[in-house]
């Protein structure tokens, strides 16, 4: 039986046939996954991230049409060259997911609990993480946004995080004694608050041009953290547990395409509830 004509008109709002999307921090956990999706959907999906190699070589991974670069998102030349490299090639940009973000992980050992503790942490380490969540987004937004602007089209896709949205539950980090171990620091809520507002700022700005701005705010992902850690986190969700890598990957299409038309200014939250209660 053939499929109703009207199931094929929705379903072809999602592709990304022609499209040009960048990914920030494109060779990360969550990166990748975007990477995978975009190109899945049709996309032609430019990689950046800090390391030239492993950009290539991930873009290697998804197909000839794909581009690896290397990005520092806090420095505005190295901004710029991508643009240039990605116009040359391609003579368009489409869609753009700022991704790139540093983030104080449970799972890394070098992490000390009197480290991350609000009176002990480094204000050094508070700018840095400023400088790539915030200001990398700016600089990306800016630079590669204005070329969407001037075509009259594109979308752009912050990744925030639910800890933008509320304040970290210290007590998911206490072992099974009851004993802390870690401390979500001041830098990844501050920054990724910033980002949801700023969202909300380029939205209003450039919607007159065709370019929609929306927010992704996922919750957390299971990567190797100790199993207490994942009890903890997954008693907080109304799901009961932590999300996959790839749950993310609909949610980056649905922005990314057309099916997300009217939508803009937006923060569409995929927390598995976390934020619900």
């Amino acid at each position: 039986m053939p499929e109703p004509a009207f199931n094929k008109q929705m379903l072809n709002q999602f592709s990304l046939t022609g499209r040009v999307a960048i990914v920030t921090g494109a060779t990360g956990l969550l990166g990748k996954k975007h990477g995978e999706a975009l190109a899945e959907a049709g996309a032609s999906v430019v990689v950046a991230d800090l390391n030239e190699a492993t950009a290539q070589a991930f873009a290697a991974q998804l197909g000839d049409q794909h581009l690896g670069v290397a990005l520092d998102v806090t420095n505005e030349a190295s901004v710029q060259a991508v643009r240039d490299q990605v116009l040359a090639r391609y003579g368009r940009i489409d869609i753009l997911v700022n991704n790139a973000a540093m983030n104080e992980a449970v799972e890394n050992p070098g992490m000390a609990l009197d480290l991350t503790a609000f009176e002990n942490f480094p204000v050094a380490q508070f700018r840095a993480s400023l400088d790539v969540n915030v200001t990398g987004v700016f600089l990306c937004s800016q630079v590669f946004g204005s070329v969407m602007a001037q075509r009259g089209k594109g979308s752009i896709i912050n990744i925030a995080s639910t800890y933008g949205l509320v304040g970290p539950d210290q007590s998911i980090y206490r072992n099974d004694a009851g004993e802390q171990t870690f401390y979500k620091t001041a830098a990844y809520p501050a920054t990724k608050g910033a980002v949801v507002n700023f969202t909300r700022f380029l939205a209003s700005y450039w919607g007159h041009k065709g370019v929609r701005v929306n927010t992704l705010t996922p919750g957390g992902v299971e990567n190797n953290q100790n199993e207490t850690f994942v009890r903890n986190y997954s008693a907080r969700t109304v799901l009961g547990r932590m999300a996959q890598p790839d749950e993310y990957q609909g949610a980056i299409v649905y922005l990314a395409s057309d099916a997300s038309s009217y939508m803009t200014g937006s923060n569409l939250v995929v927390d598995g509830g976390w934020t619900a209660i």
